[in-house]
């Protein structure tokens, strides 16, 4: 019953600060209720034990009571990855495939080693040490872009179709390079032997990514088959609640990627399952339930975060080092983009415009602050919890309020096609 009181309490919250923004912050859902979320937070953490001792208390207990890392990771992130995995079209992924691959796993691996070095370098002008290795460690955890964040925020950004792909894309898939480097990086910081040899990696990173795919693929392609033959809107939703659901605990007793198993489930199952004709009144029934899964789940999600400052201690003191980290990560995710475009088969592809909307819609999010709070409690693990923190809010509230100014589509369109014009003429 412990449960359902927490998970009420946060529906109730989430509903009320949903109303709130809608009325009168009127900013997109998500990023309201997270705004609300942390300015209640502050007011709690300043004047709350004063105050209001009991409502202080209450909340404080509610988010230290519920394991945010297990919450996310093996629950709620499954169902959104998999209702952001049916509504992306196949096709436009493939006429991608090059980019989203490169960002997703080179791309993770070089952004986190220049935000290893960099905070390592620039750490000490704040007076915080912190050993290269758990900068390193920052630097796995805060690469990976925020499938849910970017997804959520995409929706509103009004971004062309191969733009929304490439960024959704690398979102999607970069959690399984991230999750293994994450590993290896936490094992070498907490003193455990780990094989650092390419063999033993990459390995590794086939297991973990490549028997996610795989295990989502097969998921999918059985539950389409079922699907084809009972043609019906109870069963339809029920099929795929148990693909999320009991494709996580496989993936999990497998030792597997549990979010790049359901990326592919979704995937398969959002194309496979249109081929076939399926009663309108059941594809709509399946397309509006995942819709609300998503949309609800959002809200839960992005309540967290607002939040989790509830359990930061002392975070004012680390604002200067967070301010820092938001730079390091920006420049890191100018490199990690930037510099693949350039030295890529594909570079033709992207317009200066185009690669700073990629910069711009790298945001992070719950993900983040999830890896964070799984280190084991030590002298660093607030450090490091508190910058990404720091982080996450910026890259929520700044870069998604601002991502649709950004991405300009008459600009890139011409851009692109300027591009294009440039590549005929040289071939000619």
């Amino acid at each position: 019953m412990e449960l359902y009181y927490s998970f009420s309490a946060l529906i109730v919250l989430a509903s009320i600060f949903a109303y709130l923004n809608y009325r009168f912050l009127k900013l997109p859902s998500t990023i309201g209720i997270m705004v609300i979320a942390i300015v209640v937070s502050i007011f709690l953490v300043s004047f709350g034990e004063t105050i209001l001792p009991r409502t202080f208390g209450h909340l404080h207990d509610l988010m230290n009571s519920i394991d945010f890392t297990e919450v996310l990771m093996g629950a709620m992130l499954n169902f959104l990855l998999f209702a952001g995995g049916i509504h992306i079209n196949i096709d436009d992924l493939k006429e991608q495939f090059w980019p989203v691959v490169v960002f997703s796993t080179a791309g993770v691996v070089i952004s986190t080693f220049v935000v290893g070095f960099g905070m390592y370098y620039l750490l000490p002008i704040t007076g915080l040490e912190l050993p290269f290795i758990y900068c390193l460690l920052f630097g796995a955890l805060i690469s990976p872009t925020d499938p849910v964040a970017v997804l959520s925020i995409l929706k509103q950004a009004n971004v062309s179709k191969a733009l929304e792909t490439k960024v959704a894309g690398e979102s999607l898939f970069n959690d399984g390079m991230a999750v293994v480097v994450f590993t290896v990086v936490l094992q070498l910081a907490i003193g455990e032997h780990v094989d650092l040899g390419v063999e033993s990696i990459g390995i590794l990173l086939m297991k973990e990514a490549g028997g996610g795919l795989l295990l989502g693929v097969i998921l999918g392609w059985i539950t389409s088959r079922l699907m084809r033959e009972v043609d019906d809107y109870i069963i339809s939703v029920l099929v795929t609640l148990s693909v999320v659901m009991g494709g996580y605990l496989v993936a999990r007793q497998m030792h597997i990627s549990g979010p790049l198993t359901m990326v592919a489930a979704g995937l398969f199952m959002g194309n496979f399952n249109m081929k076939f004709k399926m009663k309108s009144v059941t594809q709509d029934y399946l397309i509006k339930f995942w819709e609300l899964i998503d949309e609800i789940l959002n809200a839960v999600l992005f309540l967290f975060i607002g939040f989790e400052l509830l359990l930061i201690k002392d975070l004012t003191n680390f604002m200067i080092p967070g301010v820092i980290a938001v730079v390091v990560v920006l420049l890191a995710r100018v490199i990690s983009i930037w510099g693949p475009t350039k030295f890529m088969s594909f570079k033709t592809r992207f317009s200066p415009q185009t690669v700073k909307v990629l910069v711009w819609g790298g945001i992070r999010g719950g993900v983040s602050i999830a890896l964070a709070l799984s280190i084991p409690k030590n002298e660093y693990s607030n450090i490091v919890l508190s910058i990404t923190y720091c982080v996450v809010v910026f890259s929520i509230i700044v870069q998604g309020l601002t991502i649709a100014k950004v991405a300009n589509p008459n600009k890139i369109a011409k851009e692109e096609q300027e591009q294009e014009s440039v590549v005929v003429e040289e071939v000619e």
